[in-house]
C-alpha cells in the first residue's frame, strides 16, 4: 500500500504547490483517493476520521533512526550549515522536528508549500542554497527519495547523495551517491565532497547542508 500512498501525496502536494488546493482540503482529498484506489468508498465523515486517526498514530510512531543524531552532531562539529527541506506541510513538518527534538540543529527549514515551489524543481533546491548563502556547488543533498531528492538536486547543480537504507537495487545515475545509512554519511562528504567545507582532519569519528557550505 506505501508506494500508492506515494504516489497519490506526490500527486496531491503538486496541487498544493500549484495554488489549486490548501494543505487542509489536501488531506481530506489525499485520503479519499487511497480509499477508492483501495476499492473503499466512504462517506466524508469516514474519510475525516480515517485521516485523522491516521494522524494521531503517525505522531505517536515517530522514532528516530538511531544514525540520525551522531550524524548531525558531527555536521555541527564540522562547522556544517544544517537545512531540512520538505515538500510536506510547515505545520506539520516544524511539530515533528520540534517533538522529535531536532529544531536546533537546522539552520533553515524550507516548506514547499509556504514557497510555491517543490522538489524536485530547480528552484526550490536553489532557493535553500540563497538562503544559506552558497552556491549549489557548494551544497549537498541528502534524501531518501531517489527522484525527487538524488536525481533533483544533481539535475540543479548540487551534491547528490541518495538514503536508500532498504537497499533497493536501483540503478544509480551517474553523479548520485547511494548510502544506506547516515552514519555513511561524514566519510563521503571528506572524500567526494570537500567543496562543502568539511575538513579532512574530521572524517569518521551523520540529515543536512553547509550553506555558504551546506547540507541539505
Amino acid at each position: 500500500m506505501w508506494p500508492l500512498w506515494d504516489l497519490i501525496t506526490e500527486e496531491h502536494v503538486a496541487m498544493v504547490v500549484a495554488g489549486e488546493l490548501d494543505y487542509a482540503t489536501m488531506h481530506h482529498r489525499r485520503t479519499e483517493c487511497f480509499l477508492a484506489e483501495m476499492g473503499v468508498l466512504a462517506a466524508a465523515e469516514d474519510v475525516a476520521d480515517f485521516e485523522r486517526r491516521r494522524r494521531e498514530l503517525l505522531a505517536r510512531s515517530f522514532r528516530l533512526f538511531e544514525d540520525v543524531l551522531p550524524c548531525l552532531d558531527w555536521l555541527r562539529a564540522a562547522g556544517v550549515l544544517i537545512a531540512a527541506v520538505t515538500n510536506a506541510s510547515g505545520v506539520h513538518q516544524r511539530r515533528k522536528i520540534a517533538d522529535l527534538g531536532l529544531a536546533s540543529y537546522f539552520d533553515h527549514v524550507a516548506i514547499a508549500g509556504e514557497l510555491g515551489v517543490a522538489k524536485p524543481h530547480p528552484v526550490m533546491f536553489h532557493s535553500v542554497c540563497h538562503a544559506a548563502g552558497c552556491a549549489p556547488a557548494d551544497a549537498v543533498h541528502v534524501g531518501d527519495k531517489l527522484d525527487t531528492d538524488a536525481i533533483g538536486a544533481h539535475n540543479a547543480g548540487l551534491g547528490a547523495v541518495w538514503l536508500d537504507r532498504d537497499a533497493t537495487g536501483h540503478t544509480v545515475p551517474d553523479g548520485v551517491h547511494a548510502i544506506r545509512g547516515l552514519d555513511e554519511l561524514p566519510e563521503l562528504l571528506v572524500s567526494e565532497f570537500a567543496s562543502v567545507g568539511v575538513p579532512a582532519q574530521r572524517a569518521l569519528g551523520t540529515p543536512a547542508v553547509r550553506l555558504g557550505k551546506a547540507v541539505l
